[in-house]
């Protein structure tokens, strides 16, 4: 008895498994459609696509709810978006996918005219302790870094933008990356021109 409950759940996961990959699968296939609907001035069809697809998966689903803040995003609705990523995150997005409702609400909200509460965000997020992360996510680093950067730009922290900027491009140089380094730290510490 207990075996063949055992196999029919072990079946069950199979099938739960295999149809989240269809899903992901078709929701990247979509993805790649975005530059045509572009293209064809059809953002709101673009974002109809996404929808359809996010309704297969329950109302409150972080993932579905993601996708369509990020369908909103790329294609000018930043108000949306930004209802939809906060969704997401409340529902209890994780991984990656969380990782990036961060880096995306930050910028659209950075994009509406609130660059304070991108830095609140995107600071919260640099906090995060790599062993925290996995790969996929901790290679999303310099993106925090690059948004962070954009956000303070816009609060008027302009050297510690920089900074950041050049902190997060030293590693990326073939050569000068010490020095590179060396100097971002050293924005912090001097005053700039008056």
């Amino acid at each position: 008895m207990d075996n063949a409950r055992d196999a029919r759940h072990d079946r069950d996961d199979r099938d739960d498994r295999s149809a989240v990959e269809d899903w992901e699968q078709r929701l990247a296939a979509r993805w790649a459609e975005l530059d045509a609907y572009e293209k064809e001035g059809d953002p709101a069809g673009f974002r109809a696509r996404i929808a359809e697809l996010a309704a297969e998966r329950p109302e409150d689903d972080p993932v579905a709810l993601f996708e369509r803040g990020a369908a909103h995003d790329s294609t000018g609705e930043p108000e949306q978006a930004v209802r939809l990523y906060r969704r997401a995150l409340d529902s209890g997005l994780t991984g990656l996918r969380r990782r990036r409702a961060v880096i995306q609400l930050a910028s659209s909200l950075r994009n509406l005219g609130r660059p304070d509460l991108a830095v609140e965000l995107l600071t919260e997020e640099r906090a995060v302790p790599a062993d925290r992360l996995d790969a996929d996510e901790a290679a999303l680093s310099g993106a925090v870094d690059a948004f962070l950067a954009l956000a303070l730009a816009d609060t008027g922290r302009e050297r510690e933008a920089a900074s950041l900027a050049l902190g997060a491009l030293a590693p990326l140089l073939p050569r000068y990356n010490r020095s590179l380094a060396h100097y971002a730290r050293d924005l912090l510490k001097t005053a700039g021109p008056s």
